[in-house]
């Protein structure tokens, strides 16, 4: 059985880290939980502080090996298909060291024992964009920022396999696999909320649907994608320069992907609204800032991933909610499903619009609650 972050045994080897990393006279408290199976800890010794992620080896499916096949990645789980690290602390590590060596801010990595899956971060604060928006930041200048840094990371190049404490982290492709896995997250869980459960066929149909689609995302180079790049993972840094005054914290899932992904995460957030007079301004910010070419191709590939991740994210809303016992993730449905609605109205989007009026016409009145 795998433990998980608060079984006292691992309690006990998280204490006996700290003290062989020189942390084991730290206060150590513990942050709210999240929707993942990692665990995190904030440590203060005096004038040193530091953040701890406990992310125990084994709590998750395994990642997708390098060069995995469709049927190979469907058998270790989902995790394989959609190309996931889970709880892998190498790959953290290594990408944390790929960013900040570009001069983003990511989180210097400290001290880390992999095979045991604890880190010590840098402890970039706490001004994530969900709260200094709140309490008074400018949301217009943080989401400019937010998209010159994202522009700056898809012009940067990274190396397939960066390295960190002496383990390497293969950086693979967001490939149809990884992307139809995804979606198919809304037939698993969020279509069967209000209607049957679709059979084989129907999900046939709508696998279908979104293969007409997907080739439009090879309208742009690829570059690294964060695949979570919104409100409550960014931090404002003001202190620092350019690029560096937004802070990066959820990055381990990083894929090669089409550059509209992460724009797309950041301008409809699940869980805040946006200004509606800044996802124009963003969106062209960033099209400058990456250097692309072609606004028509790019628009229609956003909203083809727009789609996709809030096909995704619908179908995990729900999952959380009636897997996992967290009904307050079931209050974001509405957000989401209007962002939903209004992605698959792009001209591009046509056969999936129609597999949604088939499978799902619910998610219509969910979008207008």
């Amino acid at each position: 059985m795998t433990a998980s972050s608060s079984d006292p045994a691992r309690a006990e080897r998280r204490a006996d880290f700290l003290k062989a990393a020189g942390w084991g006279a730290a206060d150590v408290a513990p942050f709210p939980g999240d929707a993942s199976t990692r665990a995190y800890f904030r440590l203060r010794d005096g004038a040193r502080a530091a953040i701890l992620m406990d992310a125990p080896a084994g709590a998750e499916a395994p990642a997708c090996p390098p060069g995995a096949d469709p049927e190979t990645r469907a058998a270790l789980g989902y995790n394989a298909l959609a190309r996931l690290a889970g709880p892998n602390t190498a790959a953290f590590a290594a990408l944390a060291g790929a960013l900040t060596a570009r001069g983003f801010s990511a989180p210097t990595v400290f001290e880390a024992d992999l095979e045991a899956g604890f880190l010590i971060l840098e402890d970039l604060g706490d001004a994530l964009y969900a709260r200094a928006i709140p309490g008074g930041a400018d949301e217009a200048q943080l989401y400019l920022a937010a998209a010159d840094t994202l522009g700056a990371i898809h012009r940067s190049s990274f190396e397939d396999e960066p390295e960190a404490f002496g383990a390497r982290w293969r950086i693979q492709a967001y490939d149809d696999t990884a992307l139809l896995a995804e979606t198919e997250l809304f037939l698993d869980w969020y279509a069967p909320e209000r209607g049957d459960a679709p059979g084989a066929a129907a999900r046939a149909d709508w696998a279908q649907a979104w293969r007409q689609v997907l080739p439009a995302l090879d309208s742009h180079a690829p570059g690294l994608s964060l695949r979570d790049y919104h409100a409550e993972n960014l931090l404002w840094l003001p202190e620092r320069e350019a690029e560096a005054r937004v802070g990066l914290i959820d990055f381990q899932d990083a894929l090669f992907g089409h550059p509209a992904y992460d724009l797309i995460s950041l301008i409809e957030d699940a869980r805040r609204d946006v200004r509606n007079d800044l996802t124009g301004p963003v969106t062209d910010r960033f099209f400058d800032a990456a250097g692309l070419a072609d606004r028509d191709a790019f628009d229609a590939a956003a909203a083809i991933l727009a789609a996709q991740r809030n096909a995704k994210i619908l179908g995990i809303f729900v999952r959380l909610a009636r897997r996992d016992g967290k009904p307050r993730y079931l209050d974001l449905l509405p957000r989401v499903a209007g962002h939903f609605v209004r992605d698959i109205s792009h001209p591009a989007l046509g056969p999936v619009r129609a597999a949604v009026r088939e499978l799902a016409p619910h998610v219509f009145a969910e979008a207008d609650r």
